[in-house]
């Protein structure tokens, strides 16, 4: 069937989904619990969507439509205040955090739903391991070829928001040494990466997504796990790489800073973006996931190394102009605060546990800094 018609939205407009962790109260480790909080949280009305995901020991949640970084904030916090009052009742906790720092795979149950029994036949283990915590942020586009011209000129800024929302360094009871180790399991999927470099819709319509259908692989754009990828029928860009942070609060932060990317790059201040762009994505994406703020990067342009810590705070530095038009000023500055400190959430979450030398310690931190 034909692509989805592109679908008008409202330019620059922004919504944010987030993948939570459900963990038992005294042991920590995720429990079994989507069925029930779904069920309290649909007895009365949540401030937001709610709904299942792969394995029952995770939900995702997801706001309406905002222009504003107060306005999502606030819808942000009243989720998160119903869902811990509600797992409470189950005596389970809810907390970000873009892996579980020792649950085992392989003690997973696929959520009964009828597309991730469908994608559990077809991945075998992997859907198991895709018990993993991601941000998603919606951002509005004017028009289809303004999508496709964003997305492939944000490639060059997909490491910043790694490194930003960081908050995976444990997994399967190690340290992986990576600040993001979720990423490594997004990678597995045969459809991952980059989306193929087009910048017209038309041809993005008829030279691959008709042609990708036809082969069978493939038959919507949920399909796809791109790290970036075009939302027909919702008219936005959906950026998918980040961890959840710890908080939400920092989950608003990330969502404005890609807002006023977003407006930047519309704005004609950055260059068009041409294929090459791509030859240093992956080593950039790399350097992200394993350094975090620290990692040194190429510049796709002048191929200059820089670590992402300076080149963030650049970058900062030329969207305040468009965050004062969004009134995300105070967003930014938060964000500006924590990058200049040099500690993500993963740099907190092996703080935590060099001091106590337990990983249980870290779910209760990660369970802590959701609540607040």
């Amino acid at each position: 069937m034909p692509l989805e018609a592109f679908h008008a939205s409202s330019a620059l407009s922004m919504g944010v989904e987030l993948e939570l962790q459900l963990v038992g109260e005294h042991d920590r480790d995720l429990a079994s619990a989507a069925t029930d909080l779904l069920e309290l949280a649909q007895r009365r009305q949540f401030p937001g969507d709610i709904k299942p995901e792969m394995t029952d020991s995770m939900i995702e949640v997801a706001t309406g439509i905002h222009d504003s970084h107060a306005t999502l904030l606030a819808q942000l916090r009243r989720m998160r205040d119903a869902l811990v009052a509600d797992a409470a009742r189950l005596n389970v906790s809810l907390c970000g955090g873009g892996t579980h720092p020792f649950q085992e795979w392989a003690e997973r149950r696929i959520f009964s739903a009828p597309r991730f029994q469908q994608l559990s036949g077809l991945y075998g283990y992997l859907a198991k391991q895709f018990t993993i915590f991601g941000q998603h942020v919606h951002i509005g586009m004017p028009d289809p070829d303004s999508a496709l011209r964003v997305l492939h000129a944000l490639g060059r800024y997909v490491p910043h928001f790694i490194a930003l929302s960081a908050s995976s360094p444990f997994s399967q009871g190690s340290d992986t040494l990576f600040d993001s180790a979720r990423l490594n399991s997004v990678f597995a999927f045969p459809l991952s990466g980059r989306a193929p470099f087009v910048l017209e819709w038309s041809r993005f319509e008829r030279d691959y997504f008709v042609r990708m259908e036809d082969t069978g692989i493939v038959r919507s754009m949920k399909d796809f796990y791109w790290d970036i990828r075009p939302k027909p029928e919702y008219g936005t860009i959906e950026l998918r790489v980040c961890d959840t942070p710890l908080s939400v609060d920092r989950a608003a932060q990330i969502a404005v800073y890609l807002q006023a990317l977003c407006r930047l790059i519309l704005s004609g201040e950055e260059p068009v973006p041409v294929e090459d762009d791509y030859l240093v994505y992956t080593y950039n994406r790399f350097q992200a996931c394993r350094f975090g703020l620290g990692g040194l990067v190429v510049h796709p342009r002048t191929h200059a190394p820089l670590t992402l810590r300076e080149d963030i705070l650049t970058t900062l530095s030329r969207l305040k102009p468009h965050a004062c038009a969004l009134n995300g000023q105070d967003a930014l500055t938060a964000l500006h605060d924590m990058v200049a400190a040099g500690r993500n959430d993963a740099c907190r979450l092996r703080a935590v546990h060099a001091r106590s030398g337990n990983l249980l310690a870290v779910v209760d931190h990660a369970v802590e800094a959701f609540a607040r």
